[in-house]
């Protein structure tokens, strides 16, 4: 009889050491009233950027509101330096990143990515008056895009491409006010960037007639949360929310009141 106490008497330490493992480090806080920080790139606009008052807004600052009031969770948007996103996360400095993040099988190996959220295609935009109407055309010429994003991933990706260019590597910027900026100065002859960002880019800033986007591309996409990998029960809950504020229309006003303007 005392073996077999001794011997419940372990399962069920067990038992309580694995619960208590499994307990993710945003979990914790949380559990400790405490708020979650969300990683993110505060130029890139219309997810998450600063407006002329300075407030944080955008596409995913709205969603996270929707998705963080049904969990019951207190959160803080913190800018970061996008090039060390997973640094950060690793580190413990912020606890997911959102803004537009893509989705890709190397980000996957050192994080988990909640369910996805909206499609997108890296897309290749020049100058109106440039010659280039095909990614053979850029042989020889100066390509810009953002350090350490999906855009660079996805033209590096395409090794047709990278030797078109004869290995000319691309010019990288921290943010893609930077990126765009460089081709409307002449410094660049084509840029890679987000679809999503182009569109909303060109049309605040009424230079749709400046320039123009190829019709080849580099892929298509989708954007998710990205956690890291002990927070699976913390992700689960998430997913749920996020469910929730697309059933109930939320999620349809939020894109209406970002996109639906660009198609007018």
């Amino acid at each position: 009889m005392k073996t077999w106490k001794k011997w419940m008497a372990l399962v069920v330490g067990m038992i309580n050491f694995v619960a208590v493992s499994n307990t993710s480090a945003t979990e914790a806080m949380i559990e400790q009233d405490k708020k979650v920080i969300i990683g993110f790139d505060d130029t890139f606009a219309p997810f998450g950027f600063k407006n002329e008052q300075g407030d944080i807004v955008g596409f995913d600052v709205d969603l996270a509101k929707a998705v963080f009031e049904r969990m019951g969770v207190t959160y803080e948007f913190q800018p970061i330096d996008w090039s060390t996103k997973e640094t950060e996360l690793k580190t413990g400095n912020i606890d997911m990143i959102w803004s537009g993040y893509t989705v890709t099988k190397e980000r996957s190996k050192v994080l988990q990515f909640s369910d996805a959220y909206m499609d997108n295609r890296q897309i290749i935009v020049v100058r109106k008056d440039s010659k280039v109407q095909t990614k053979v055309d850029l042989a020889g010429k100066i390509v810009a895009t953002q350090a350490e994003s999906s855009s660079l991933a996805g033209m590096l990706k395409d090794t047709t491409f990278v030797d078109s260019i004869d290995g000319q590597a691309p010019v990288t910027y921290a943010t893609f006010v930077e990126v765009f900026a460089d081709l409307d100065n002449g410094r660049a002859d084509a840029i890679i960037v987000d679809e999503t960002l182009a569109t909303y880019f060109l049309s605040k800033n009424k230079q749709g007639d400046s320039y123009r986007i190829l019709k080849e591309h580099f892929g298509e996409e989708t954007y998710a949360v990205g956690f890291r990998k002990t927070d699976t029960a913390f992700v689960q809950r998430f997913n749920e929310a996020l469910a929730a504020v697309k059933k109930d229309g939320t999620f349809a006003e939020i894109t209406k009141k970002w996109f639906d303007e660009l198609k007018q």
